[in-house]
């Protein structure tokens, strides 16, 4: 039977990866907001909270598509080689030894 092969999870998310996905749901909500109180100060109060929530309403999926896809493209997942994991075993259980003796 095949072994399985040790993965290791990295996620290389920054903030620069998702700064313009904010700057442009900010511009969205005051958009909408702007339109909301210029419908609201012509005597069309119901139409302003419809098209306020409208508008946040449809661009939240896409905003969440949009994080979860950056999100995803910046997860890797690299096959670890023998040498090391063995480092990788060896080094944990050295650290383990270390705390347990300074516990102790």
């Amino acid at each position: 039977m095949n072994e399985l092969q040790k993965y290791q999870f990295k996620c290389t998310l920054t903030f620069g990866d998702i700064y313009a996905q904010v700057i442009v749901w900010l511009i969205v909500i005051f958009i909408s907001l702007a339109t909301a109180l210029a419908l609201w100060s012509s005597d069309q109060q119901t139409y302003a909270i419809v098209t306020m929530g409208l508008i946040l309403v449809i661009s939240l999926p896409f905003l969440l598509f949009a994080f979860v896809t950056t999100l995803l493209n910046n997860i890797e997942l690299m096959p670890l080689q023998e040498e090391e994991s063995t480092q990788r075993r060896s080094k944990s259980s050295q650290r383990t030894k270390q705390t347990a003796t300074s516990t102790s």
